[in-house]
């Protein structure tokens, strides 16, 4: 074996052998070239290469050479010591990978069960926004004697997959008594509305090996535990009997309401049992059934009193459904459960305003005539005032429901030359500017949102202004969305193409507001995005939808021109008018059938007519459902900028959405 001088010396002269060799990459490719090679080097783990690209990058000083080093060490992160990461850290302070690295260090170190150099190193870690790094450091907060519990338990209870961090920050805090047992089987049953039974089996295993295997079990075969017929309804047993029945209930739904009708609704505790019901109602609502507010109607009267605000033991999802269901079926009572749905979500949830939006319906809808109702019609029109904006969904609609115009924003102040200067000399957006350029878009997105933390309404503007004259849209949209107090609508809302786009809508009658509104959402005007489906282009259009438009409008169409500016733009504007024609023009169903298919809205508007804003609300995807909003409201403003006219949205909404009447629409639409 070589003498550790001897082995140093040949792994110097290896490594100096490699500079030179790299010498001519640089040249030929010059020195973005080197980037683009280390990036590919770390991901094919070519340590060797990755370290001589290192070398070379910062003897070059290459503006780029903190994510070269920031690669390098992360190819070998089990092997270093604190002193290497505080160098790294010294060599690039304050930059993105500077707090990356950090965050990968700590969860090494929580792996390591290194308390000491984590509780060092946490307090610096800028994002936190890792949950697993969060679990440790409450966990070394803990053995240092700190009192953990309020913020390690909602940390635990929002853990959705496994992880080390926050397992063992369970188990030990369960061990010393600080997590109880009714935690533990909170835990399970919101790993049981999430289907998640790694998770459940991993807290269950926190009360025996015996609660762990009956858990494992209500998960995999629910069918069992509540098919036998002896049974002593112990608390252990009824949480138990809770979990099989609500797992039924995410496949059948009416199968686990007959076992509550016919045995189990008496024998479980009125808590277990309200909690099964609201996932029966849950699972009903998502699948549009009005059995939804039969169950949870069922659900809120198993409790003995009404939860304080914020306070109830249901999930905030399962309480979003409980008002979904009830807007989308209306009535006087179904208006109050919405109310109350509203009031038991967390404070964050509460405070979103899609349901202060309902609420203010709800209380306008339950407030008694005359007097006695004017104090709760006050507070709805206190709540509307108060979420009132011309540039979100449920803004625009509480505006226009106070009977208000919708004004557009003035324009802020001109940036000065200064203000540009110093976005332009930013190293954090220099760098990120340079990332996208070179093709390296994630990486150079998440150093450029680093760069914006902390920024001035002012300094976000100069940022975005950049951005948008670069032409790197979703950077240039994106920054502009996070002012506060000045709002430059030209960021928020640009228009590229104008010429090419309206000529388009307008040569088949579409609405070029509408047109604009879409590819905001779609792909924030980025020419060569590509989805993770296969979708592409400005318009992110599916190549199997192309050809088929392509063929209904008679265009020469070959695979290779989904990509191409112009046909991406005529293939996407002919396939949204066709879908909006088969829709019987609604705005809504069509942005949904873009997003998901026509087939799916087709079976969404079958069953109860809504109105069009519960009916988009009721969507039971979480990204149509969020599409389908940020579409109209884009388009309502995209639509003010480009006619002068005021914007509005319910016109956009159009009326009541329900099951078709007379013929069954273009089947064939993919």
């Amino acid at each position: 074996m070589p003498k550790p001088r001897l082995l140093a010396a040949l792994t110097g002269l290896a490594t100096a052998l490699l500079l030179t060799a790299c010498a001519p990459v640089v040249q030929a490719q010059g020195a973005d070239g080197l980037v683009l090679e280390a990036r590919e080097a770390a991901r094919k783990r070519d340590r060797v290469r990755l370290q001589a690209l290192r070398d070379a990058a910062q003897s070059t000083r290459h503006p780029l050479a903190s994510w070269v080093d920031y690669w390098e060490m992360g190819s070998r992160l089990v092997e270093l010591q604190q002193a290497d990461l505080d160098a790294f850290y010294a060599r690039w302070p304050g930059s993105y990978v500077e707090d990356r690295l950090r965050n990968d260090w700590l969860l090494e170190l929580g792996r390591r069960r290194d308390w000491a150099n984590l509780s060092r190193d946490f307090p610096r870690f800028r994002m936190n926004d890792d949950r697993q790094v969060t679990c440790y450091a409450l966990l070394a907060a803990h053995l240092q004697g700190q009192p953990v519990r309020d913020a390690a338990l909602p940390a635990w209870r929002a853990q959705r997959d496994m992880d080390d961090g926050c397992a063992l920050m369970a188990s030990t805090l369960f061990e010393a008594k600080v997590f109880t047992k009714e935690d533990v089987w909170t835990r399970i049953r919101d790993a049981a509305e999430y289907n998640k039974p790694a998770a459940a089996r991993s807290a269950a295993a926190l009360l025996g090996p015996q609660t762990a295997t009956a858990i494992a079990e209500a998960f995999s075969s629910p069918a069992k535990p509540l098919g036998r017929k002896s049974v002593v309804m112990g608390h252990d047993t009824a949480e138990v009997t809770a979990v099989a029945l609500v797992r039924m209930a995410a496949d059948d739904p009416d199968n686990a309401v007959a076992m509550l009708r016919a045995r189990w609704g008496r024998l479980l505790p009125q808590g277990q049992a309200g909690w099964v019901w609201s996932q029966v109602g849950r699972n009903y609502a998502q699948r549009l059934q009005p059995d939804a507010v039969t169950a949870f109607a069922e659900a809120f009267g198993q409790r003995e009193q009404k939860p304080r605000a914020g306070d109830s033991q249901w999930t905030n999802e399962t309480l979003s459904w409980a008002v979904r269901a009830a807007i989308r079926y209306p009535a006087a009572e179904r208006w109050a459960m919405a109310a109350q749905a509203v009031d038991e979500m967390g404070v964050e949830e509460q405070a979103d305003a899609s349901w202060q939006y309902w609420k203010a319906r709800a209380l306008k809808a339950t407030a008694v005539e005359g007097p006695r109702g004017d104090n709760q019609r006050r507070e709805a029109e206190q709540i509307l005032q108060a979420i009132a904006s011309p540039l979100t969904f449920y803004g625009q609609l509480a505006t226009e429901d106070l009977g208000r115009t919708l004004a557009l924003p003035p324009a802020p102040a001109p940036l000065s030359a200064d203000e540009k200067a110093a976005a332009r000399n930013h190293p954090g957006l220099q760098r990120a500017l340079q990332l996208i350029g070179l093709g390296l878009r994630g990486e150079g997105v998440r150093e450029w949102n680093f760069s914006l933390r902390g920024m001035s309404d002012r300094e976000l503007l100069a940022a975005a202004q950049w951005a948008c004259e670069r032409e790197v849209w979703d950077r240039c949209i994106n920054t502009s969305d996070r002012t506060r107090n000045e709002i430059d609508l030209d960021q928020r809302y640009p228009t590229p193409l104008r010429q090419n786009v309206l000529a388009a809508a307008n040569a088949i009658g579409l609405d070029p507001g509408y047109v604009y509104g879409l590819i905001r959402q779609e792909s924030r005007f980025i020419m060569d995005a590509r989805s993770h489906v296969g979708a592409s282009g400005l318009m992110q259009i599916m190549p199997a939808t192309a050809r088929w438009t392509a063929k209904k409008i008679g265009l020469d169409y070959s695979q290779d021109m989904i990509t191409d500016r112009d046909t991406n733009l005529k293939l996407g504007t002919a396939y949204l008018k066709l879908v909006l024609d088969d829709f019987g023009g609604s705005q809504a169903m069509a942005a949904a059938a873009y997003n998901a298919g026509p087939g799916r809205p087709r079976r969404w508007r079958e069953g109860a007519t809504s109105e069009a804003a519960a009916w988009a609300e009721n969507i039971p995807f979480n990204e149509t459902r969020d599409y389908v909003k940020k579409v109209l409201s884009n388009a309502t403003v995209y639509s003010a900028l480009i006619t002068g006219k005021p914007p509005a949205l319910k016109p956009r909404l159009g009326g009541p959405i329900g099951p078709r009447t007379g013929g069954s629409g273009d089947r064939d639409l993919p």
